[in-house]
């Protein structure tokens, strides 16, 4: 999972991962559920957490080649979003916008827009509310619907391997952030979406939103509509022009620059946090682990053992006290007619961890 990064180059043709590793996960083969990977791992990984240090860094990483592109913006935003605290920029107002956007955001646009829907196919929707989800996740700022699926197809194919764009074997920094700051030969952007995202570059919107800096006007406008909402308040509620400048500025720093690193740190967890510490319902061939913080504080993301045991699945809380609000929101959906062909928890998967008791009368697991 990625931070912006520029590019005017896109791939255009089909896509079809490893057939020995990983599943296609096109458009056209929805009904397709890819496996988990063979188990090789010795008994000592599957505990409750596993060590880091036990990977290299990929292949033609160099941990003094700094990839500007994504270390600039970091920098940028975690730096604007300490001005929060100033007395000038803080207000209660903008701690609750910050709140409700952050949860919102990330649960729409990453967890269901770009994870559940677009890099695993686990429900379709109407396109047009397909680019809805996807605007919301630009919003985000964690790259382009490509790259952020192409990087994370990279990761199921090679889970805690030295492949992997960014396991935490290597160390916890590198899973968590260092993958983004450092230049990655494997992810250039042609090679990986050629790989992995061709069914995605399939939509003429996704590719414009790898050119004509499409992506950063979309980023941009977010700036100016939570500054001007917060301006025009203001001035409604009767303050002066200084004041509503104040509290613009106020609602732009929390709502902008605070939700988004808030958005990013718990994006990165899944990826570092869940393959260091947790338990493991399934005996999956990475380090993969449910985190019971994660799982709740990212609306599900956290249940990550789950998640590569079957990845296909919509439901990544597999036993009952796995809370899992993305999948309560894509039922939501599919209750509004907004979503189809739900992917439930495969049958089969369950009952290896021994999860399944009974079936309900559309075979649908019950626990």
């Amino acid at each position: 999972m990625q931070f912006v990064y520029l590019s005017t180059a896109c791939a255009s043709t089909a896509w079809g991962p490893s057939k020995d590793r990983f599943a296609p996960l096109t458009a056209e083969t929805t009904t397709d559920r890819p496996a988990a990977k063979p188990t090789h791992r010795s008994p000592a990984s599957t505990g409750s957490s596993a060590k880091a240090g036990q990977l290299p860094l990929p292949a033609g990483v160099s941990l003094n080649r700094i990839e500007w592109t994504s270390a600039g913006p970091i920098l940028f935003y975690h730096l604007v979003a300490l001005l929060a605290f100033i007395p000038w920029t803080f207000s209660w107002t903008g701690v609750i916008v910050a709140v409700i956007v952050a949860r919102l955001s990330g649960l729409l646009g990453i967890n269901i827009g770009y994870h559940r829907l677009l890099t695993h196919r686990g429900f379709r929707c109407p396109k047009w509310f397909e680019h809805v989800l996807v605007i919301i996740a630009i919003c985000c700022v964690e790259d382009t619907p490509a790259r952020w699926i192409a990087v994370h197809r990279r990761h199921h194919q090679h889970a805690d391997e030295q492949p992997d764009p960014h396991s935490p074997l290597v160390n916890f920094i590198w899973g968590h952030i260092g993958w983004l700051v450092v230049k990655n030969p494997e992810l250039n952007r042609l090679g990986i979406y050629d790989r992995y995202a061709k069914d995605i570059l399939r939509d003429p919107f996704y590719v414009a939103l790898e050119r004509n800096w499409l992506q950063l006007k979309i980023i941009a406008l977010q700036w100016v509509v939570f500054f001007a909402a917060g301006f025009l308040a203001e001035l409604a509620m009767g303050g002066t022009a200084m004041q509503a400048v104040q509290f613009g500025t106020s609602i732009l720093i929390w709502g902008v620059f605070v939700r988004t690193v808030f958005v990013w740190h718990q994006t990165w967890a899944v990826n570092s946090v869940t393959h260091l510490w947790g338990y493991r319902n399934y005996q999956t061939d990475e380090d993969s682990r449910n985190n019971v913080f994660i799982g709740l504080l990212a609306h599900g993301e956290g249940w990550h053992n789950n998640h590569h045991a079957d990845p296909r699945s919509a439901k990544h809380g597999h036993r009952w006290w796995e809370f899992d609000t993305t999948w309560l929101m894509i039922r939501l959906f599919e209750k509004l007619g907004l979503a189809t062909d739900v992917v439930g928890p495969s049958p089969h998967v369950m009952a290896k961890a021994g999860i399944i008791t009974t079936h309900g009368p559309n075979g649908t697991p019950t626990h």
